[in-house]
């Protein structure tokens, strides 16, 4: 007879016996968002785990989150639930293809989103997420010739609001591209009282139309400040769980994609991770993640940059 697992009765009792932190993004499942010690965005979890005293590191997002947890911390262990929990946006960045790409451009200095491996922050002048990519580009001279990769729409949408011209590599997020202009504009004409949220790593034609474009946490600050009512969010659906716990009188609809067969505004990496896997993560201590102490070593550098140019700006 199979013994059933009370998931969060276990994962309690590990956590405080392993002297660990759970952090996870907002693009987890409801679940994991409500056990863990702390939710937030890219930059947030950064944060986080450049200063936790925890001895444990269980990080439920994807690998390159649980590298830059791992790079800031290389005296802790690092845990994610589903070593498969990759990233599109990652992978369409590999290292050796990046490294011919600034070869090509001399005299660039290379920005380069969170969500790519260790091996290109390696290679990389400053990070960046897209809580604070404005003021960080914007704190480069502006005669500065810069190289931004992977996100092309972030990278666009950046150069319009500041002028630059920076040099893009042309990856995307899977999600974000997804999103239907004529699904969302229908929406909007069925709630006419509806604001648009939207994540920079839409392409420019939904972010032309939104009433606020912003990480996803400047979408949930923006939610819940705002007396508006009803909101449609192009971003990944996990947001919505913590948009509607702190507004429980509002109403979040989530951007349909193009594609009406599948559920293309989840991550499908995300979801990988459940409170099952969770639960064996810290009962087994595995999978965990590693990073090489020489590429450790490059990384980290524009990490603490991005954090120190953050804490100087207050973001």
């Amino acid at each position: 007879m199979q013994i059933q697992v009370n998931y969060k009765q276990e994962i309690e009792r590990l956590r405080k016996e392993k002297k660990a932190i759970i952090l996870a993004h907002y693009y987890q499942t409801g679940d994991i968002q409500d056990i863990a010690d702390f939710v937030g965005d890219s930059l947030a979890l950064a944060q986080w785990a450049a200063k936790t005293d925890a001895d444990v590191i269980v990080l439920c997002g994807v690998h390159f989150m649980g590298e830059t947890a791992k790079i800031l911390c290389p005296e802790k262990r690092v845990f994610i639930p589903d070593l498969n929990a990759g990233c599109s946006l990652a992978d369409s960045c590999k290292a050796n293809d990046f490294e011919k790409f600034i070869a090509a451009h001399p005299g660039h200095k290379v920005i380069s989103y969170v969500n790519t491996s260790a091996d290109v922050k390696a290679l990389t002048d400053v990070v960046v997420t897209s809580s604070n990519a404005k003021q960080i580009v914007e704190s480069f001279p502006e005669d500065q010739k810069l190289i931004f990769g992977p996100d092309k729409n972030l990278g666009n949408y950046i150069n319009g609001i500041t002028g630059r011209q920076m040099v893009l590599w042309n990856g995307a997020c899977h999600v974000h591209e997804q999103f239907s202009l004529e699904k969302i504009l229908k929406l909007k004409n069925e709630y006419p009282d509806a604001l648009l949220l939207a994540h920079p790593e839409c392409k420019s034609y939904i972010l032309q139309i939104a009433d606020h474009v912003g990480s996803t946490a400047s979408l949930l600050k923006y939610a819940t400040n705002t007396d508006h009512k009803q909101f449609i969010v192009a971003t990944e659906s996990g947001i919505l769980h913590e948009m509607q716990k702190r507004n429980p009188g509002k109403e979040f609809i989530p951007a349909p994609p193009e594609d009406p067969t599948c559920a293309c505004n989840e991550c499908n990496f995300m979801r990988l991770n459940t409170m099952e896997k969770l639960y064996l993560c810290l009962r087994d201590e595995t999978p965990e993640v590693f990073v090489d102490e020489k590429i450790r070593v490059k990384a980290v550098k524009p990490i603490q940059k991005m954090l120190e140019i953050s804490a100087r700006l207050g973001l």
